[in-house]
């Protein structure tokens, strides 16, 4: 009894200490949390500051004992209050911006001060109220009136500072505006409107169509080209796109063909490194796309002459006709490695060689695969071999595949030459614009009961074709650089 009672006086003399120097700690602790430091900010800040540290530090949780604790809560606590010093930050630069004078001097025309008014501007955290003059055009009787906050700052149409648009139009790109307000939702710091996302995201999109030829060329000049690209692949390709259309008193939904181009660096094994893509609405110009996959691969061989320059497109003779005008031997310093996409000519082949062979088929279709990989004029042994076979017992489907497969290889065996592009190191496969006639046109445009119209289609691929290629940034900065002014006082 005695050892025991000795054991439980010890055992509580130590957890007594244990406590001790827990609460020591804890003090510790709290002294250094309650360290406070001076700083100096500008007067306007004063408030949202102190309403930010006591939404911390009231939506801070116990954590004490080990308990879990709800840190979603306590994110979206600091980031609501957060938001509020972003604004005082954005409304300190906009208030800068104003200019306050009898005239300005804005793109070279003289504008005359009609008022001073609130005017209220967009942020990712919400709208910024800031006063700012206005002024109209000398000499244009009810003009439009501009400010220079809006000016200066390149906003985009009713007060969107650029950023903010830029982050609309993005997820506009990527999906319906139904699905972009649910995405602004769960980011909480974006307007979660439909037609707020609709607005302002066809809104950068048709300043980039505007633009787009120009902003193509300054990409193409900025381009960093790998360092191991060897070659150039230009590809384009045709994808159906549900339209609406009138008919009569009413509309009706009909696939149209749109066009999607591609210009693909390669490395020595003929491996894609990066696809530069890009789409035309079905009531887009094909052959001004052409021409612009013309102007890529011009500008890259000034970057680095040596590159390889390939045309691979599928059996279509209109997209050959296509590439061929584009890109020749006149139109390039070097003549193009013109080749048709293997997998195309691979599935001509199947059902001529099952029709002939029976059971046999794909054995023979695996030997003609390795010949075209490998020997050089294979395909008018093939044509030949299928010249030979027996059509007259054949059923008419089987007739058929034989018969279109002659014609195939016939009208593109030029263009069929495998195994020297193996050689020389270049695909052999459309893979980069098969994938972009899926990515740019399929995921985002033919969704159930889809449909529609060329001017708003032409805003969300050509902007889908810039993410698509890895040129985002750069180009909604190029775009959204023509909406910036300066403004000049009058002398």
């Amino acid at each position: 009894m005695q050892v025991a009672g000795r054991w439980g006086l010890d055992r509580l003399l130590s957890k007594g200490a244990l406590l001790k120097r827990g609460r020591q700690l804890e003090t510790s602790r709290m002294s250094e949390k309650k360290k406070l430091v001076t700083i100096e900010v500008p007067e306007s800040w004063a408030g949202p500051m102190k309403k930010f540290l006591e939404s911390v530090e009231a939506s801070t949780p116990d954590t004490s004992g080990g308990r879990a604790v709800d840190f979603g809560a306590f994110e979206r606590a600091v980031e609501k209050s957060a938001g509020e010093l972003e604004k005082e930050a954005h409304r300190g630069l906009l208030q800068d911006l104003d200019i306050d004078a009898q005239q300005l001097r804005i793109r070279g025309k003289l504008h005359t001060r009609v008022g001073r008014y609130e005017g209220t501007y967009k942020a990712k955290t919400g709208e910024i109220r800031v006063m700012r003059s206005l002024y109209r055009e000398n000499g244009v009787r009810n003009g439009k009136t501009v400010d220079p906050v809006s000016l200066r700052a390149g906003v985009i149409e009713e007060g969107w500072l650029p950023s903010t648009a830029q982050a609309i139009a993005f997820l506009l790109q990527q999906s319906p505006s139904r699905e972009a307000v649910k995405a602004a939702e769960q980011l909480g710091r974006l307007p979660s409107s439909r037609s707020t996302f609709e607005r302002v995201g066809h809104a950068v999109g048709a300043l980039y169509d505007v633009a787009h030829a120009e902003v193509e060329d300054e990409l193409i000049e900025q381009y960093q080209l790998p360092p191991e690209a060897r070659s150039v692949t230009v590809g384009v390709d045709r994808v159906a796109v549900p339209m609406e259309e009138p008919a009569g008193e009413s509309v009706v939904r009909n696939f149209r063909m749109a066009s999607v181009g591609t210009v693909t660096l390669n490395d020595g094994a003929g491996e894609a490194l990066h696809t530069i893509r890009y789409g035309r609405m079905p009531a887009g110009d094909a052959d001004a796309l052409c021409q612009g996959l013309h102007a890529d691969v011009i500008a890259l061989l000034r970057k680095q002459p040596k590159l390889k320059v390939q045309s691979l497109v599928d059996g279509a003779a209109e997209m050959h006709a296509l590439t061929a005008k584009a890109l020749n031997e006149d139109t390039l310093p070097k003549r193009p490695f013109e080749l048709v996409d293997f997998c195309h000519l691979v599935k001509k082949l199947s059902p001529a060689a099952e029709a002939i062979h029976g059971e046999r088929g794909a054995e023979v279709l695996a030997r003609w695969k390795l010949q075209l990989l490998n020997d050089e004029g294979t395909v008018w042994t093939i044509v030949t071999a299928l010249r030979a076979a027996d059509t007259d017992s054949m059923s008419a489907e089987a007739t058929t595949a034989v018969h279109e497969a002659i014609s195939y290889l016939e009208n593109n065996g030029e263009r069929m030459n495998d195994a020297e592009a193996r050689r020389q190191g270049l695909p052999i496969g459309s893979g980069p614009t098969e994938a972009t006639c899926k990515n740019l046109f399929e995921v985002r445009f033919r969704r159930c009961g889809s449909r529609w119209h060329d001017e708003s289609g032409t805003h969300v691929v050509q902007l889908r074709a810039l993410a698509l290629s890895d040129r985002w940034d750069t180009g909604i900065a190029l775009t959204l650089k023509t909406l910036r002014a300066p403004v000049r006082l009058a002398s």
